[in-house]
C-alpha cells in the first residue's frame, strides 16, 4: 500500500547501515513501520484514558540536567526528534516542574493532525505553529518555559544548513541554533524511546557545548552540526523507532 515509502525507507537504511545484511535492513524497516502504527494507537490511548495512566508508563531519566539549566538560565531549548513516541514528550513534561511549549508544523494527514492536537491540549503544552514562530518562541522563553523543537526533518535550502547526518550531508534547520545564540539559551537534548515492556523512557541529556567559532554564521553551523550528532546518536540506540520512511536527504547540496 505504501510502496514509495517502503522503497525510501529501505534506501535510507542501506545508506545509513551499509554493514547490515539486506535481510536485516528489511526487518528493521518493517519494525519501523510497525512502530509508527503503534504511535497512532498510543495517541488514542492518551486521549481515551486518564492522564495519570499515561504518566504511569513513563520513565524519566537525567532530569538533573534540565533542572540545572533551568536553575542557571530560567529557560531551555529542548532538542528532540521523531523518535520513539515523540508525542509522549508532551505527557512527560507533567513529571517536571516546568511549563513546555512545542514548535510544530501541521501533519500531512488531517485525521492524525486532529488526534495529535487533542493529545497535546490534554497534556497542557503550548503549541506554536512553525510558520511565524519567532515571536511566540521568544515570548515562551521570556516566560521561563522549555521550548521543544524536533530537528530531524529535511529543511529547505533557504532555512537549512548542510551538516553530516549518518555520513551524508543533510539540510537541517538552523532555527534552533539561531535561537540559542540570539537568546543565550542552552540546548538540552531530550528523546523518547519505547522500552520492550511497552513503557516509554524519556531521556534528558546534558546541554550541548557552546560553539567555539567567533563568527556568527560559523557558530550556527557548528551548533546545528552538534544537534544533528545528538539526534543521530539517539537514533542509533533504537533505529527501529525512527521515521526512515521520511525523505530526510531530499534537499541536496549544489555541485
Amino acid at each position: 500500500m505504501l510502496g514509495r515509502r517502503r522503497r525510501l525507507a529501505l534506501a535510507n537504511l542501506a545508506a545509513a547501515f551499509p554493514e547490515l545484511d539486506p535481510r536485516e535492513r528489511r526487518r528493521l524497516g518493517r519494525r519501523a513501520f510497525q512502530h509508527l502504527g503503534l504511535v497512532v494507537v498510543e495517541l488514542a490511548g492518551v486521549l481515551g484514558r486518564p492522564l495519570a495512566a499515561s504518566l504511569g508508563r513513563i520513565r524519566l531519566e537525567g532530569l538533573e540536567h534540565l533542572e540545572d539549566v533551568m536553575k542557571r538560565h530560567g529557560r531551555a531549548l529542548g532538542l528532540s526528534a521523531h523518535l520513539g513516541n515523540w508525542e509522549m514528550l508532551s505527557v512527560a513534561h507533567r513529571l517536571t516542574a516546568y511549563p513546555l511549549a512545542v514548535v510544530v508544523r501541521p501533519l500531512d494527514s488531517p485525521s492524525l493532525q486532529l488526534l495529535a492536537e487533542q493529545a497535546r491540549r490534554k497534556t497542557g503544552v503550548e503549541v506554536i505553529a512553525k510558520r511565524r514562530a519567532l515571536g511566540p518562541v521568544l515570548s515562551a522563553l521570556s516566560a521561563g518555559k522549555i521550548v521543544g523543537i524536533l530537528l530531524d526533518q529535511n529543511a529547505s535550502r533557504r532555512e537549512g544548513v548542510f551538516v553530516p547526518f549518518f555520513g551524508r550531508p543533510a539540510s537541517t534547520s538552523r532555527a534552533l541554533a539561531v535561537l540559542a545564540l540570539r537568546t543565550g539559551t542552552p540546548i538540552v537534548p531530550i528523546f523518547a524511546r519505547r522500552d520492550p515492556d511497552g513503557a516509554h523512557r524519556v531521556i534528558v541529556h546534558a546541554p550541548l557545548a557552546w560553539p567555539s567559532a567567533a563568527d556568527r554564521g560559523r557558530a550556527v553551523v557548528e551548533l546545528t552540526a552538534a544537534c544533528a550528532r545528538a539526534v543521530e546518536r539517539a537514533i542509533r540506540e533504537a533505529p527501529e523507532q525512527w521515521l526512515w520512511m521520511h525523505d530526510r536527504w531530499r534537499t541536496r547540496p549544489r555541485p
